[in-house]
């Protein structure tokens, strides 16, 4: 291969002492030189960040199909008939072969299902947007090769997984089930041993303490950045570092080997981002930022259940705290949130267990029960279990039964232009685009709750319906592509951009968006509640939205939104301007700073 940068080096030497033996060092660093070389070391990609352009959608590589043709091409038809314009970015969940949990438990790292295509599917898709790969690193299937040559006691699989003693206390482990955390094999020997599964006794956790896996996920990550994957989703990443004594979660170790790949990354395949799947606290999950030199986005899970509170409660004070806290965590260059409201999986509550009480988290989970979604539990540790997940479409989590069709359409556009407005970058789940609703029937046949919002669709039935002009699916449809339409060509809503939230009353929430450079400035009024609201703002503009001018004062109908775009009046700029001036030089001496200030020149030393 070509000369290798020396700083790439001392970097992957740094981050691989931190986690394995000394003498493993040398011969690590060879074979990640290695793969390097194999997929394409230094590879051109654009390496541009996202910008307010880039909006992401979730979907399963199967949710619309049509009959004799591979479900990936299918998908690439719809995308390109209907969101050419609108979405950036593709996030396909898992697309490989699998045995459980709707294609988290893998048994092939590096091959497509059969029954959604191939790679040259993906290839087609990838000339046409940009697309996320679901890494599932933490676990493998137990129908895996890696599985059945650790069984059948073969060399290469030694160590793949960790076999634990049920004898010891685990009681300090925390995970997001209430199944065994130990589940028994048998080896082709006869010997009995208990593996570690976290999620699941299909889901088998595998040993990262073993080089050689470690190996194995750098030739994995490396070939979906090659084949297309301009982002990669660390799937439950966060657990893949066990250690006895401690919580198994958030491990040094963990965050280290993140490091790792993302450094291997910004060298063999620059421009290829990273965003971890952490869906715990909120401290928590943006500690996966690092210093910059982590994930380039991490998962806005507290975003879901608390608009999904504002809204049942009709009160946007917890909403609005917690917003007000965003402004200074991901601040690094090439960092920023990826905001969502809705994905494959249910809404988690544990990021809200510094913003709701016990007694609130019950209200969202007695709320999904009445609309007929269920709650899944977690195993706390010492024996009790907690509310771990709402397993419910969200629009119908936010709508009532019997609400017509233009509230439910209202209440749902309100809550995605939301997510449209917070700084970072969009994802939308295709069940939300397209405006979707509890699926029952396909929760209770499976026996999975998570089915609830994974239901399956035929292209022709998605079409007809999109161009019925009354219908739920239309309304959703066209109201989100006209929102995104008017949010990419505007730099105040960037992930670059400034934010500010601020308080008009509980039923009202509103931030600001401001872009310095363009002097673009957004102020986004949002009425979560079923009455009219007046407010009053000191901005003259016009509303983005519905096309009329904004004077000083409105009144907002029931789950209305407005975007107005402004500039500051000469005044407020002036007392922006000294206000951030003060905090620049409020360390300063104070006749240093009138110096600077005035541009009086520093006098000579003599």
């Amino acid at each position: 291969m070509g000369a290798v940068n020396p700083e790439f080096v001392l970097r992957l030497e740094s981050l691989l002492s931190r986690v394995y033996p000394k003498e493993h060092i040398g011969d690590l660093i060879k074979k990640i030189l290695h793969l390097g070389e194999k997929w394409n070391y230094g590879a051109h990609r654009s390496q541009q960040w996202v910008d307010g352009t880039n909006i992401y959608l979730i979907t399963y590589g199967d949710t619309i199909s049509q009959p004799d043709k591979p479900p990936l091409a299918t998908l690439n038809h719809f995308a390109h008939q209907h969101l050419n314009d609108t979405i950036s970015d593709i996030h396909i969940l898992p697309m490989y072969p699998y045995s459980s949990d709707d294609g988290f438990s893998v048994i092939d790292y590096r091959r497509i299902d059969d029954h959604l295509g191939g790679w040259s599917d993906i290839h087609h898709l990838a000339a046409n947007f940009n697309l996320m790969f679901d890494c599932v690193i933490n676990h493998i299937s137990r129908s895996s090769d890696w599985l059945k040559g650790y069984i059948n006691d073969e060399p290469y699989y030694r160590d793949y997984f960790i076999d634990a003693n049920p004898e010891l206390d685990y009681s300090r482990v925390v995970r997001p089930r209430a199944s065994p955390l130990l589940t028994p094999f048998i080896k082709a020997d006869g010997t009995e041993l208990y593996l570690w599964t976290t999620f699941s006794e299909d889901q088998i956790d595998i040993n990262f303490k073993n080089p050689q896996v470690l190996l194995e996920s750098i030739d994995v990550i490396l070939q979906y950045a090659a084949s297309g994957g301009q982002s990669i989703r660390l799937d439950a990443i966060g657990y893949i570092w066990k250690e006895m004594g401690t919580p198994c979660i958030h491990r040094p170790q963990a965050h280290n080997i993140i490091k790792l790949w993302r450094t291997i990354l910004d060298e063999v395949i620059p421009g290829t981002r990273i965003i971890t799947e952490t869906n715990v606290p909120h401290h928590e999950n943006i500690s996966y930022f690092g210093e910059g030199d982590e994930a380039h986005m991490v998962y806005q899970f507290a975003l879901p259940p608390l608009t999904l509170h504002a809204f049942l409660r009709q009160d946007t004070r917890t909403l609005t705290q917690w917003a007000q806290g965003l402004n200074a965590e991901a601040h690094y260059p090439k960092t920023t949130y990826f905001n969502f409201l809705s994905s494959h999986d249910g809404i988690g509550l544990r990021p809200t267990e510094t913003f709701l009480d016990d007694n609130e988290r019950k209200y969202l989970a007695q709320e999904t029960q009445r609309k007929e979604g269920r709650v899944s539990y977690k195993d706390n540790g010492d024996g009790t279990h907690s509310p771990y997940e709402l397993n419910i479409n969200y629009l119908s989590a936010i709508t009532e039964v019997d609400d017509s069709i233009e509230l439910k359409a209202n209440k749902f556009l309100a809550a995605q232009a939301l997510l449209l407005s917070f700084m970072g970058v969009p994802a939308i789940y295709i069940h939300s685009l397209l405006g979707s609703e509890n699926d029952l029937e396909g929760m209770h046949q499976s026996g999975l709750s998570r089915r609830i919002n994974r239901k399956k669709l035929q292209l022709d039935d998605v079409e007809k319906e999109l161009t019925q002009p009354g219908s739920l699916r239309s309304r959703v449809f066209n109201g989100i592509k006209k929102l995104i339409a008017i949010r990419r060509t505007r730099p105040a809503f960037s992930p670059q951009a400034g934010q500010r939230v601020f308080e008009l009353g509980d039923k009202l929430f509103a931030l600001e968006r401001y872009d310095p450079k363009s002097e673009n400035r957004i102020s986004c009024i949002f009425n979560i509640s079923g009455q009219s609201q007046t407010f009053k703002l000191a901005v003259e503009g016009k509303d983005l939205i519905a096309g009329e001018q904004f004077t000083g004062q409105t009144r907002l109908q029931p789950w209305q939104v407005v975007w107005i775009e402004h500039k500051l009046k000469a005044p407020e700029r002036l007392g922006r301007l000294r206000r951030w001036r003060k905090k620049i030089f409020i360390s300063l001496k104070r006749s240093e700073a009138n110096r600077l200030l005035t541009g009086r020149p520093r006098k000579a030393k003599r």
